[in-house]
Order: structure tokens, then C-alpha cells, then sequence
């Protein structure tokens, strides 16, 4: 049975897991076992990798020696600190897409925006691409152009509203908080905004607080979950302010009939539409799902195999979309790359 501690993952295969790797890339660095935990420390706080890792020599050490296979979020810090790759250091293979970016130098927090933010910032963008008839491009370049202005007043152009979708544990949250760190727009996070009106009323109805599946929740609740968080963009989209918003949009986006209101919406206010999808593969997202321990989620992991059934990792909005290849993790640890470059320059 797989077994998951704060180190790592034990008892499960990983395909091109070799852990050698590892070990010559910190020797090649430098650094002693000690070092190597404290720096990994020191790089998840600055990207802000969550939960926060508890990083020391003996975890280093498992790593190493096979003992512990490096969860995701040990695999974004240990990428970040010798400046590679997932399939450099040995934890996987690499995908079909992927390949071997131009890694820039960490830069310190006073110092100005550079090419090399600028091409930091492009290579992880490129993880949006195009699925239908969408202006590939132009997502990309907006979302650029917000952060080169954001020392300049603001967005003259039209506002955005973009919605960021997948299932649980897929990294929607993390690319939906890194545009708005990139671009200054806020994101709206559907569990953040609703979570304690959505338990409020399910302990009224006789209901677990933390229940995201039964027929309660889905009658009484999960609409008007939306509902509170459309109402709450269209407030932002009117004061022409561009908005990302953060929730799977799972029954929403299987309803063309529901995207075209949205968009006829959005014209109304003079706003532009995007939608985002996150693609994800189901260990990845059992893995996230169970290193964020929310209590919504309980039932999720306690019943995988029914719940993974509902889960269809081919899943495309039924309109077109930009899609975000995050299978394995692999765009999150762009993401990752780039907020490194910039050092805590929006921190």
C-alpha cells in the first residue's frame, strides 16, 4: 500500500525515479547534506510553495538513498535550487512536450526588470496553449503586458475575465495565483470566498460542514457557490477591473449554453473572456490533493476509487480554450522558474 509522509512518497513505483541523480547534482553544487535542506527551505518560502516544507539533512538523505520518493512540492523546491529539470534530477521521465528550458539566473530583489525576467516570464506563459478557436497569443501577451505596466497605473485596455478551471489537486490554483502575481489581477478563489457560507448552511440542513459530494451539497449549495462567485467578478468586471477566478467550472464549462451567457455577459460590460482548463493526471492529483489535507477532501480520499471514477482526464470545455499541460506537475514548476527569476520582487 502506498504509504505519503512529509518527505516523501514510499511503497509505489515512479517511472525514471533515480535518485543519484540527485545526490551528483548536489555534489556538483557543493553542498553538504545540511546545506542542501536549509537552502530548500529558503527557496520554497521565497515562491511560496505550500504547505511549507520541513526540509533537513535526513530528508535530504532519504531522497537520496531511495528511501523516500520527493513529493511535488519537494520536487519544485529541489528543481528551483540546482537550476533544473524534473527528468535532470531523476524524479520522472520526460513528457512527450516537454523540453529542456533556458533557466535563468536567480535575481536579487533590488534589481529592475530584465531580459531575463522577461524570458523567464515568456517560457512559463508558453504552458498556456490553444485548444480551438481562442487567440492564443493574445492571452499570452495581455497577461504580459499587465505585468510590464503594473509600475505604471494600471490596464488601459479592456478588462479580462478569466477563468481558471480543473479538478481538484490539478494546479488550477497555482496558475490562476501566478497570473494574478504576474498581471496585479486579483484572483477570486471559490473556496476562499464561500467556504464558511457554504458550511453554515450545510450544519443548518443537518449536513457535514466539510461535504463536497452528497445530493445535499449538490442541491443546496454548490450553485450558489457559483452564483456568489460570478456575482462578485461581474462587481469587479463593471468597475473594469480584470479578474481571475479560481473553482473547477466542471458542470459550468460542459455547458455551451452557460460559457455563451457568460461571454454575452462579459460584452456587455465591454470585457473580454478566457477560459483556461488545467490538465492533470490522477497520481498527480491524489498526491496534491492529500498534501493540502483539506477537510473537504476527506471523503474524496477516502473513497478514490469511486471518486477517480468521475474523473475524466480528457475533459475539454465545451468551447474554445486555452489548456494547461500540468501532468506530472510539469507547469507549475515553470511557473516556479519564474517567480524565482523575478526573486521577491511582488513579495
Amino acid at each position: 500500500m502506498e504509504t505519503i509522509g512529509g518527505n516523501g512518497v514510499a511503497g509505489k513505483e515512479h517511472p525514471g525515479w533515480e535518485p543519484r541523480k540527485l545526490r551528483a547534482c548536489r555534489e556538483a553544487h557543493g553542498l553538504t547534506l545540511e546545506a542542501a535542506g536549509e537552502e530548500l527551505r529558503k527557496i520554497a518560502e521565497t515562491v511560496r510553495i505550500r504547505p511549507p516544507i520541513q526540509a533537513n539533512f535526513q530528508t535530504v538523505f532519504n531522497h537520496e538513498a531511495r528511501k523516500a520518493y520527493p513529493d511535488p512540492r519537494y520536487q519544485r523546491a529541489y528543481c528551483l535550487l540546482y537550476n533544473a529539470t524534473p527528468w535532470e534530477l531523476g524524479f520522472r521521465h520526460r513528457l512527450s512536450h516537454e523540453e529542456t528550458p533556458h533557466l535563468p539566473k536567480i535575481t536579487p530583489r533590488h534589481d529592475a526588470v530584465t531580459g531575463a525576467h522577461v524570458q523567464a516570464v515568456e517560457s512559463a506563459l508558453l504552458q498556456i496553449d490553444a485548444a480551438g478557436e481562442v487567440d492564443q497569443h493574445g492571452l499570452r501577451h495581455r497577461i504580459l503586458d499587465a505585468w510590464r505596466r503594473r509600475h505604471t497605473g494600471g490596464d488601459p485596455h479592456r478588462p479580462h475575465m478569466v477563468l481558471v478551471g480543473g479538478y481538484a489537486g490539478s494546479g488550477k490554483s497555482e496558475l490562476a495565483e501566478f497570473i494574478s502575481y504576474l498581471t496585479g489581477w486579483p484572483r477570486l478563489d471559490k473556496d476562499s470566498l464561500t467556504r464558511p457560507l457554504v458550511e453554515a448552511l450545510l450544519t443548518a440542513h443537518g449536513g457535514d460542514p466539510h461535504d463536497r459530494h452528497s445530493p445535499l451539497y449538490l442541491e443546496k449549495a454548490r450553485d450558489a457557490e457559483y452564483t456568489c462567485l460570478m456575482e462578485s467578478a461581474y462587481d469587479n468586471i463593471r468597475a473594469g477591473i480584470s479578474t481571475v477566478l479560481d473553482a473547477p467550472f466542471l458542470k459550468e464549462l460542459s455547458d455551451p449554453a452557460w460559457i455563451q451567457r457568460l461571454a454575452n455577459k462579459c460584452r456587455s460590460f465591454g470585457a473580454e473572456l478566457a477560459v483556461i482548463w488545467v490538465r492533470c493526471d490522477h497520481d498527480s492529483m491524489r498526491e496534491y490533493i492529500t498534501l493540502r489535507s483539506a477537510a473537504r477532501d476527506a471523503w474524496k480520499l477516502a473513497n478514490w476509487d469511486e471518486y477517480i471514477k468521475g474523473v475524466d482526464e480528457n475533459f475539454a470545455p465545451k468551447t474554445g480554450h486555452f489548456v494547461v499541460d500540468n501532468r506530472l506537475g510539469s507547469a507549475v514548476s515553470m511557473t516556479d522558474q519564474a517567480k524565482l527569476a523575478l526573486g521577491r520582487l511582488y513579495a
